[in-house]
């Protein structure tokens, strides 16, 4: 389609700023990106959406335009919602590079360009999928109830005859067939998204075919509007978090034609993701702004206020949350150089749902932030019953990842682990200081365990980290003093850093790449170390006896 087409659209609210006479150049596809250098995502010919949050200062615009010219946009659209106004250098750097810019009223939603311009592409590419896709706008339109990934998936099997479900990455049900035909089983969703995670980790080209149960099915990616092919990124930022399409068919000969229908399917199913995950963004900023005051030391009373703000959003109906829980999740990559918070966070949004609801929209009220490669999710437990031993229930660990664990464990393959921990409940904003850090000693708990996917509670730190406190400082000193001491006298008459390094290595968990890369050593020279602690304490920094011994002896030192 022709940029003209889409200044020519009233619902799409754009207003041109610049590049009156370019406007018959072609639009191949769309991208929505915050980042400072998106050119990996880009493969040329895209309408690029943003809502500036790259831009800094005046300075910015220049090499971000300049960037989105090399790698052949087609053109630019500045959303209006953050800065009022689209900047007068940003219009100046489209202008000197002749890139055509519109602004996008602030009352205009990106996803809402994105599908107009997919309906648009795609129906051009496939007679069949643009009246799949008309029928498609006229059932959004009609009302909230006529959209929703289950409209795509009627209308496939109504005009294709074809059966298909969503699922997320941990093989939860988002969305099937309203048709005849036996349901897809829990533990047939969750092979499924094994099989599509252990393919896309290897790098096998979609659609995916697996034969279960005597069924064949065609497995294909849906990934978000904003991002570029598979082949143009690291698969190891998305492949937890993006949702897939399973077809009850054969794939693998199928015409060009019925491949694209299929592919622009998932196009507009991803348009209902980005929705399901801008209705999120409230509840991830109000945990981002609580997970700064607790860590920051605010007082309770501040704290406080801020829960009562959060309650109406996650509790909709049930007022304040009595009690909260907080859990923390860590996804670590062997040598990948990606922001790994975001994908613990999409991660943990989707483990803390129950795996038995169904739907985009389930009534997950958890607000999940991310602190550096870390994700913290605070979750509102309207009430906590106590069992017959006194405990009280709420989040487990353990059952947090019963339903998970095979699939998460395909998409992690050999070079990913993810460990998980969870917090006690506490009934006010005084407890919550206390339920962080607790959270985050039973993850470095579930860390030193081996296997990809593990998880540990705060019942676990029971037998240590909650006793230290109680523990005489006769025992506390001998015991820091038999194992600590060495390592002390070394570094005193060598000027080393045995101690800094121990530490550096155990919150690492650890991995050799990630401790080597925080002490800015040599992997090699982080092993001469490591070997030489263990020499001077007789201890095994691989077992983990060994490193709980460790690990206590830092906390009470």
């Amino acid at each position: 389609m022709r940029l003209r087409a889409l200044l020519d659209t009233d619902a799409l609210g754009l207003k041109l700023l610049g590049g009156e006479d370019e406007l018959d150049r072609t639009v191949r596809g769309v991208m929505t990106t915050d980042l400072r250098d998106p050119s990996r995502y880009l493969s040329g010919g895209e309408l690029v959406l943003t809502g500036l949050a790259w831009r800094r200062d005046a300075a910015d615009s220049e090499p971000f335009v300049r960037i989105l010219v090399q790698e052949g946009v087609t053109a630019l659209a500045a959303g209006e919602a953050e800065l009022g106004d689209v900047p007068d250098d940003l219009v100046e750097a489209c202008a000197r590079h002749r890139l055509p810019l519109f602004a996008v009223h602030e009352s205009v939603a990106f996803a809402t360009i994105t599908e107009h311009v997919v309906r648009q592409v795609s129906g051009e590419r496939a007679g069949d999928l643009a009246a799949v896709v008309d029928r498609h706008r006229r059932m959004m339109t009609s009302g909230p109830a006529g959209g929703g990934p289950d409209v795509v998936l009627d209308l496939l099997g109504s005009d294709l005859d074809l059966r298909a479900w969503v699922l997320s990455p941990t093989g939860r049900l988002i969305a099937g067939p309203k048709t005849s035909g036996p349901a897809l089983t829990a533990e047939a969703c969750g092979r499924l998204a094994a099989e599509h995670l252990a393919a896309t980790r290897t790098g096998r080209r979609a659609p995916h075919r697996v034969l279960l149960g005597g069924t064949t099915y065609s497995l294909f990616p849906i990934r978000s509007t904003g991002r570029a092919p598979q082949t143009a990124r690291d698969a190891r930022e998305t492949v937890l978090s993006d949702w897939l399409l399973a077809v009850e068919a054969d794939a693998g000969d199928w015409a060009e034609e019925r491949l694209d229908l299929l592919y622009g399917v998932t196009q507009l199913i991803a348009v209902e993701r980005d929705r399901r995950d801008a209705a999120r963004t409230v509840r991830r900023r109000l945990a981002q702004e609580l997970l700064e005051l607790v860590q920051t030391g605010a007082a309770p009373a501040e704290i406080a206020a801020r829960l009562r703000v959060a309650a109406p959003v996650l509790l909709p109906g049930l007022g304040a949350a009595p009690h909260w829980q907080v859990v923390v999740a860590r996804v670590d990559w062997d040598g990948a150089e990606i922001d790994q918070g975001p994908v613990a966070q999409a991660l943990l949004e989707e483990i803390l749902v129950d795996p038995l609801s169904a739907g985009p929209e389930p009534s997950d009220r958890i607000a999940v932030a991310h602190t550096g490669d870390e994700a913290v999710a605070l979750v509102p437990l309207p009430a906590v019953s106590t069992e017959h031993d006194g405990s009280e229930t709420g989040v487990l660990a353990d059952a947090l990842l019963e339903s998970v664990r095979d699939p998460l464990t395909a998409g992690l393959d050999d070079d990913g682990r993810l460990t998980l921990g969870v917090s006690a409940a506490v009934h006010s904003a005084e407890g919550l200081r206390g339920a962080l850090e607790e959270a985050r000693h039973a993850r470095r708990v579930a860390a030193a365990r081996p296997g990809r996917v593990c998880a540990a509670g705060h019942q676990e730190l029971a037998s240590h980290v909650l006793l230290l406190p109680f523990v005489p400082d006769d025992v506390r000193r001998a015991f820091t003093a038999r194992l600590l001491d060495p390592l002390r006298d070394y570094d005193r008459r060598h000027r080393a850093e045995l101690i800094p390094t121990l530490e550096a290595f155990l919150d690492c968990d650890g991995s050799w790449t990630r401790c080597a890369g925080r002490l800015h050593l040599h992997v090699n020279t982080l092993r001469y170390r490591v070997g030489r602690i263990e020499q001077l304490t007789s201890r095994d920094l691989s077992r983990l006896e060994d490193k709980l011994d460790f690990f206590l002896a830092l906390r009470m030192s």
